[in-house]
């Protein structure tokens, strides 16, 4: 009986892990992993310096806490942190949050693996001749199987993805309370603190997408609601 009343009581305290965040600049090892992971390069739109490397709680799709990396652009460094807190604090499941170095820079293997990630010196999708917001460290893809891009055609690309074409509310599975709507509270956190979402676009949908809005800055965590976990 000890035992188990042991066991309830860790698991309590890993369910109610308090949320942890670091903001650093890009070390050599950041550096050298961007660099060999083919994320970053000399000719990227943004330079090191102004970029910063984030270390940030969040719930994976068990319900364990783990620590998840990021680098954003240096202007929205503590607004993204204040995102994830308030995402971990109304238990907003995340698959996986590594750099994209991991995959090689590879934003199709970067989705593949249920990647939510932000820096990527890439293109536009569709356009090779500008920029990604990816590429400011000012855009957000969070749990892309759930959240897919969806082609002016209709074409979803991953297979995985297919299942959550439907967009709408469900409750059983983690995979369903990742699932990015238009009232959803985890999208109205990143509206909130001045983000705009690709599930508003009209000739795509892009609803892994959340890129940031120099005119909106808000600094306030929004008002937990227990009674919209997703």
């Amino acid at each position: 009986m000890k035992k188990i009343f042991l066991a309830i009581l860790l698991l309590s305290a890993i369910s109610y892990a308090k949320y942890k965040a670091t903001i650093s600049p890009i070390s050599n090892s950041v550096k050298n992993r961007m660099i060999k992971g083919n994320s970053w390069k000399k000719s990227c739109p943004v330079g090191l310096r102004d970029l910063r490397y984030l270390t940030m709680s969040y719930r994976d799709f068990k319900g364990h806490t783990q620590t998840g990396e990021m680098i954003v652009h240096k202007d929205v460094a503590t607004n993204v942190t204040n995102i994830f807190e308030d995402l971990y604090n109304m238990n907003y499941p995340i698959y996986k949050m590594v750099l994209v170095s991991n995959y090689m820079g590879d934003d199709w293997k970067s989705i593949e693996a249920g990647n939510t990630s932000a820096l990527n010196c890439r293109p536009i999708t569709g356009n090779s001749k500008r920029w990604s917001k990816h590429a400011f460290g000012k855009a957000i893809d969070i749990n892309p199987i759930e959240n897919p891009y969806i082609s002016r055609k209709g074409h979803i690309a991953h297979k995985a993805s297919l299942k959550y074409r439907k967009r709408v509310k469900r409750n059983k599975t983690a995979g369903d309370r990742a699932v990015l709507l238009k009232d959803s509270q985890a999208t109205q956190i990143f509206e909130h603190f001045g983000w705009k979402w690709g599930g508003d676009w009209n000739s795509i949908k892009d609803y892994q997408h959340f890129e940031y809005n120099h005119k909106t800055k808000r600094t306030k965590h929004i008002k937990r609601d227990n009674n919209n976990l997703f």
